[in-house]
């Protein structure tokens, strides 16, 4: 086991694409550190750097206490498990898991201890005799991991391990490879896009936007305090509401003008932000979490103050849960992070959408009710913020206030 470091590192291919930039982040010994991001931020090609499967252009990576730039693959004493599985077809599970054993010349008697105790871990020992082609995908994906566990490497790298599995088999995936990192206490480096699995795996998660490290934290901070709208927007499902609003403060207390209607800003919200101040008459950004929102109807004791008035377009039930998409009149936000977080997932109409209410003047946000909620659609429907629940951002910069 061994921390792994990135001291400035960067990554530029030879037509000129800056894949990393001066990437600096230090991840402890027997860490579980998820890098999350959209396609293209750069989070594999870190991956790949360290596994020394991609050449550095700039900085230092260290494992423990020993540089590995210029380390072959086989030299740096990690692991790494692919999406695909990449098991010999040919093999059964029990040469599949001894395989990098045998590379090493280990005795044979070592080899099948190391090789059932791993089958144990993993609840694989009714399969060794088995092939690839004969084992379901979770299973495969169990043998995968077991081939690099055996080895008992320094750190562990995980490139999107579950993203071919269904989602039955990745909530539960998900929970082995939490239990195997708590057995094992292997520092581990874990890909992903799927912004579910970063924050229910990592024990701290770093956020990536176009080789540029946002924010690293534990999944908990990034939720509560997002360093900006980027990492906002990206974390949590669905995604962070944001409005355009004016700050007031009148007789010392703050208050948020959004189309025509106000909201107070109470004293959680207001508390250690030192710079609200400095915003006063000017124009901010607000960000308040679907699950913060509630039908006012089902929250009498919300104040007037923090509820807002919108029309109902869709509700969606999902049985514990009612989704509900309203439309509030007043100018969207479209900055450049939430053009590009509409981007990343694809989402050409969003674009269009954002582009058409900002013509019109209206902003569309989400909030998740109680299964009690009455509200139809095109209705017009208070929503009670809950106390706390606001985040301020800069509106020029994006970054929390």
């Amino acid at each position: 086991m061994a921390q792994v470091t990135f001291d400035r590192v960067r990554k530029i291919y030879p037509d000129g694409t800056l894949a990393v930039k001066e990437l600096s982040l230090e991840i402890a010994d027997g860490e579980l550190m998820v890098f999350v991001g959209p396609s293209g931020c750069g989070k594999t090609t870190a991956l790949r750097m360290v596994a020394g499967l991609e050449e550095i252009s700039d900085g230092e990576i260290r494992i423990g206490d020993e540089v590995v730039n210029n380390l072959a693959p086989r030299d740096r004493d990690v692991a790494m498990v692919f999406q695909n599985y990449a098991l010999y077809p040919h093999k059964t599970v029990f040469e599949n898991l001894a395989f990098p054993l045998k590379l090493r010349k280990l005795r044979t008697a070592e080899v099948d201890e190391r090789v059932q105790r791993i089958a144990r871990l993993l609840e694989l020992e009714e399969h060794l005799k088995r092939r690839p082609r004969q084992l379901s995908g979770g299973q495969r994906q169990r043998v995968a991991m077991g081939r690099a566990i055996v080895r008992e490497p320094r750190a562990f790298l995980m490139d999107e391990p579950l993203s071919n599995l269904d989602a039955k088999l990745r909530t539960q995936m998900r929970a082995e490879i939490s239990f195997l990192h708590k057995a094992l206490a292997i520092t581990t480096i874990y890909v992903t896009h799927d912004q579910v699995e970063a924050m229910t795996l990592g024990q701290r998660v770093a956020v990536m936007r176009k080789g540029e490290l946002q924010q690293v934290s534990s999944p908990q901070d990034l939720y509560d305090h997002p360093a900006n709208i980027f990492v906002a927007g990206f974390i949590g499902s669905p995604a962070m509401n944001f409005f355009e609003g004016r700050l007031h403060r009148e007789d010392g207390q703050y208050s948020v003008v959004v189309g025509a209607q106000r909201l107070a800003v109470d004293e959680r919200e207001a508390a250690g932000i030192e710079r609200l101040g400095d915003h006063v008459g000017r124009s901010l950004i607000l960000g308040v979490r679907p699950e913060h929102l509630e039908d006012a109807a089902l929250a009498p004791d919300s104040r007037p103050g923090r509820r807002l008035v919108g029309q109902v377009r869709l509700r969606e039930a999902l049985g514990s849960e009612v989704i509900v998409h309203f439309q509030v009149e007043a100018a969207p936000v479209v900055s450049d992070d939430l053009r590009e977080l509409a981007e990343d997932v694809n989402e050409a109409t969003l674009l269009d959408d954002l582009d058409h209410e900002r013509r019109m003047r209206r902003t569309a946000f989400v909030g998740r009710f109680g299964v009690g909620t009455q509200v139809a659609d095109g209705e017009r429907a208070q929503v009670a913020i809950a106390p706390g629940a606001i985040r301020f951002f800069d509106t020029s910069t994006g970054g929390a206030i």
